[in-house]
């Protein structure tokens, strides 16, 4: 007897045929083609006359145009922080609190245009930017209108005071995230601020100056620089500057403490990571996954504190890889503007590249690759989940940061061998525990050198909480009252 049909509905539901519609976000992300520089309360054309596109790592068209901000135009900005300084610092604080509280709701209005900007500029996935940046961003302005006239409760002991002028620079995996974390605490401290942006996500940051404009901030508090390293470089070494705050690369930040060594100025530094995330045979292994896939994929492993080593205790080691290859099958590779996708755009091609010859020199160094497979868009950047098992502390993929959608995968038997292998890195920002016993995570966190150390989740993030690290991840805090201390004197 021939075999009964399948019913084209069965075969939707449970065939090889199974996929989601598309749901692409249609909100308008109101991108001009040009942006100048914000300067002083306006936008204005840099001294240069030279600008730069910015290219939406999504499908490689060109969204805007940069204004490239030359010494000049940098000075220009400080002086213009300079001189609103005294009237800024003399507000009360419950005033100053009143304009970051609208800035916050400003935000919150505006989240969906602000999150297909964020998305389009950056390549993550909209509904990161919808569910994740965009919260967060409004919740630390709100978080910290909220310190603006309770300075002298800070617990210094002493009578607190701004610093003066602030020099901000900032990454570009989380560009407005970022932008709150530095402005928020500078703002509600009394500090006037120049900002710069990184050059290949400078839209959303130039995008808030409206924010600022509709909030009514005065002229000169706030003012947005952009361009590239140059750029940076002014920003860094002007001699307005009473304190530097820069989020990026441990190279960079190492030259930025070389260039102000001997100067009074302060400075903190938010650098790279090569988090642990460490799990124990009697940890609940479903909930772990998760938090695994999580900590090193979202953001397509775009993160500092991104979770890029994984410590598997032996006895579960098998386990935990078999249901990792099952999960990471799952996530859709794609169009960062589609809701459903999970893993969206690398941020750029010179990034795209770093992954490529870092995962390359895990195959060549003896580990086991496995990625899922998947289609990749044929226009744009983008790059499978990946997975190395076998991996030694000697390893590349296992030392630098790759920061990118790549975990690699080592074995321990004892808690002090977790320890020991954890610690086993230059860096110190974050780490993860999942295990069942409360004891244990407490033995753990006192001895993992790291600013942040997860017990049974990962990348929760919180205003009211401090974020930091140690050694070669850098130094300061951003968030809580902590963060605050960082920006008074």
């Amino acid at each position: 007897m021939p075999a009964k049909p399948k019913s084209p509905a069965r075969e939707l539901l449970f065939g090889d045929l199974w996929t989601y519609d598309p749901a692409p976000e249609t909100a308008d992300p109101n991108i001009s083609a040009r942006y100048g520089l914000f300067i002083n309360g306006r936008f204005s054309a840099p001294k240069s006359r030279k600008y730069f596109p910015s290219v939406s790592p999504r499908d490689e068209s060109k969204l805007a145009e940069i204004a490239l901000a030359g010494p000049a135009d940098v000075d220009a900005a400080y002086q213009a922080a300079a001189a609103a300084f005294p009237a800024w610092s003399g507000l009360p604080g419950a005033e100053r609190g009143k304009f970051l509280y609208r800035i916050a709701r400003l935000l919150q209005d505006r989240a969906r245009e602000f999150a297909v900007a964020e998305t389009l500029d950056g390549g993550k996935p909209i509904k990161e930017s919808r569910d994740f940046d965009l919260p967060v961003a409004a919740a630390h302005f709100f978080y910290h209108a909220g310190w603006a006239d309770k300075l002298e409760y800070l617990g210094h002991g002493k009578p607190v005071r701004p610093l003066g002028v602030v020099g901000q620079v900032i990454p570009w995996n989380f560009p407005l995230l970022m932008l709150a974390w530095k402005l928020a605490p500078a703002l509600a401290a009394g500090n006037t601020v120049v900002l710069k942006p990184a050059e290949t996500t400078s839209i959303t940051a130039l995008k808030f100056a409206s924010v600022l404009t509709d909030a009514g901030l005065p002229p000169g508090v706030v003012n947005i620089v952009t361009g590239a390293g140059e750029t940076g470089a002014a920003v860094v070494r002007h001699p307005l500057a009473s304190k530097i705050a820069f989020t990026g690369s441990t190279e960079v930040g190492k030259a930025i403490q070389r260039a102000l060594a001997g100067t009074d100025r302060k400075l903190t530094l938010e650098l790279g990571g090569k988090a642990a995330n460490i799990v124990f045979g009697d940890a609940p292994l479903d909930q772990a996954v998760e938090g695994i896939v999580n900590g090193i994929f979202f953001n397509q492993g775009h993160v500092c504190c991104a979770g890029s080593r994984l410590l598997v205790q032996e006895s579960v080691a098998a386990e935990v890889l078999a249901r990792l290859k099952r999960r990471i099958a799952t996530l859709r590779v794609g169009d960062p503007l589609d809701k459903n996708t999970d893993l969206g755009a690398i941020n750029s091609r010179e990034q795209l590249d770093r992954i490529r010859g870092l995962v390359a020199s895990g195959v060549e160094e003896g580990a086991t690759i496995y990625q899922p497979e998947c289609r990749l868009p044929a226009k744009g950047w983008y790059y499978p989940p990946t997975l190395f098992s076998g991996v030694s502390q000697s390893h590349r993929v296992a030392n630098e940061e790759i920061f990118g959608p790549v975990l690699s995968i080592l074995t321990f038997r004892t808690p002090q061998e977790a320890i020991e292998k954890a610690n086993n890195t230059a860096y110190g920002l974050s780490a993860g525990v999942w295990t069942d016993k409360g004891s244990r995570i407490l033995w753990m966190a006192d001895r993992l050198k790291a600013g942040v150390v997860w017990a049974n989740t990962y990348n929760k993030f919180d205003p009211a909480s401090p974020f930091g690290g140690f050694k070669e991840s850098g130094f300061g805090r951003e968030g809580g009252r902590q963060g605050m201390w960082d920006y008074l004197g």
